[in-house]
């Protein structure tokens, strides 16, 4: 049909959403405006930390070749944050996860698609997509970034989406529409608020070891850390505690545990940090 779909949301909600049936899918297209804010979205970049490796939430929709980030439209009545919450545990069944905005997109012809099989989706959900549809309008997109333990995901997909994968951050494929740039956009921002803002407390076990914290915010950099200032930087800030307890890793080495200060922690997460490496 020579048609260019210039909206990356309509992935986005039709397959990523939680909806449940071809007839609800079409309801979406034809009339979604009604329940959901036109023209601005949200993507969620799903950063994962496991075996010392940080990883990215891909999701790969059908009639799409390619994989793209998870995302959808903001409910009518909606914060910004509670879109994001609510699409983020829609992927992943994950609840009350630290989201943090990161960035704004809104490029002229940002979610431009030419590998879009247009008549396969319009059989498929018995629908015209007409010029002047709301799904077919250019869209910005707010872009949200949370990490979390990867192991603790429960993937979700439903009757739209092909498949979810990790991905590792290092070897991320070319992704559909300007979500290589969301991603490292994303990845940017947290690594300067990683100085003003703890992370660890959903990563970590309950109690840990200095060098395994330590790891993590390595890994989240991309850099190594001076293993004297390190600790004395992050027990200044009073947000984990070490206790009294020693982990036996092999002759003459058993590191003391530690674990977070969840009043602190919390604290810090609302009024930020200060933390120089």
């Amino acid at each position: 049909m020579g048609k260019y779909l210039h909206c990356a949301q309509l992935t986005n909600k039709i397959y990523f959403g939680a909806m449940s049936s071809i007839k609800e899918a079409r309801d979406f297209i034809l009339h979604g405006y009604r329940e959901y804010l036109p023209h601005v979205s949200i993507d969620c970049a799903i950063f994962g930390y496991h075996d010392q490796q940080l990883k990215m939430l891909l999701i790969k929709p059908s009639f799409l070749d390619g994989c793209c980030l998870p995302g959808g439209y903001i409910k009518r009545g909606e914060t910004l944050t509670q879109a994001a919450g609510r699409i983020l545990e829609e992927r992943t069944a994950l609840h009350s996860v630290f989201l943090q905005q990161f960035y704004t997109f809104g490029n002229p012809g940002r979610a431009k698609l030419k590998t879009f099989d247009v008549k396969s989706f319009e059989e498929t959900f018995g629908v015209e997509l007409a010029s002047d549809n709301w799904l077919l309008d250019h869209t910005i997109s707010v872009g949200y970034y949370a990490i979390v333990e990867y192991s603790q995901v429960v993937l979700q997909t439903d009757a739209f989406t092909e498949s979810l994968q990790w991905c590792d951050i290092d070897a991320l494929p070319p992704l559909l529409f300007d979500h290589n740039e969301m991603v490292s956009s994303a990845l940017r921002m947290l690594q300067l608020q990683i100085y003003h803002q703890p992370i660890g407390y959903n990563l970590l076990p309950a109690k840990f070891t200095m060098p395994e914290i330590q790891v993590l915010y390595e890994t989240i950099l991309g850099k190594k850390l001076d293993r004297r200032n390190f600790p004395k930087r992050l027990l200044s800030l009073g947000i984990i505690k070490r206790l009294n307890e020693q982990r036996s890793i092999g002759p003459h080495r058993s590191p003391y545990l530690y674990k977070f200060d969840k009043r602190k922690y919390e604290e810090a997460l609302k009024n930020g940090v200060v933390l120089a490496f």
